[in-house]
């Protein structure tokens, strides 16, 4: 109960603020939840589908990984799959190296989307406890202008006491948001590096087994 109590005096002594800085980590703790959820899952699907899309690949069936990629849905087999389509059409490297770049800009957009608002969100929060403290400040030495001399110093002392409960919030808030910010980019990095090696083994594996070349290679043939 004394934690409770404890908190809930903090809030109370914080004034307006704390409302809004409470609003911000909520609103940023949802985005960080979500975005892991998501990444999670994209990551796992990946997996799943190279797992599946592995054996096919070895076996030369390249028809039934474009049927798989249609109904899969994952990145990775979206990646494969374009650089196999465009392999029915062209037998340069760069080729099909572009199309599968393509295929990960594409994906990129929804794997880095809103993680950006997590370090916005926690310099607003970081700001908004400022500007408690300073309005909070103002409001304290307007308060004891007009005091007893006596009480001055205790009505003062008090007061910015106060006043300090926006910016301690305010970075309560801001460190774990800025956290879930770093943990977030470094899992949409690692779900990146993972499309671009599976796409980089799949087109050195069809390069031995179709003879891909680049552009100078066959313009020199």
């Amino acid at each position: 109960m004394d934690f409770y109590t404890t908190v809930i005096r903090f809030f109370q002594d914080g004034g307006a603020f704390m409302l809004p800085i409470s609003i911000v980590l909520a609103i940023g703790l949802a985005i960080a939840i979500e975005r892991m959820l998501f990444l999670s899952k994209a990551n796992k699907a990946n997996k799943q589908a190279l797992q599946h899309i592995q054996p096919l690949l070895n076996q030369e069936n390249y028809s039934e990984i474009v049927q798989y990629a249609k109904t899969n849905k994952s990145a990775i087999a979206n990646l494969i799959a374009a650089g196999l389509e465009r392999l029915a059409i062209s037998k340069r490297r760069e080729d099909i190296e572009y199309a599968m770049e393509e295929s990960v800009v594409e994906v990129m957009p929804r794997l880095e989307k809103r993680t950006a608002y997590l370090a916005t969100l926690a310099n607003i929060a970081t700001l908004l406890g400022l500007l408690g403290t300073i309005i909070g400040l103002i409001a304290a030495f307007s308060a004891v202008a007009n005091a007893d001399p006596s009480e001055k110093a205790s009505l003062l002392s008090q007061s910015i006491s106060v006043a300090m409960n926006t910016t301690a919030f305010g970075l309560i808030a801001a460190i774990p948001l800025l956290l879930c910010h770093s943990v977030i980019q470094t899992k949409t990095t690692e779900v990146i590096d993972s499309m671009e090696a599976a796409g980089v083994k799949c087109l050195n594996l069809l390069s031995v087994r179709h003879s891909i070349g680049n552009q100078d290679n066959n313009s020199d043939s």
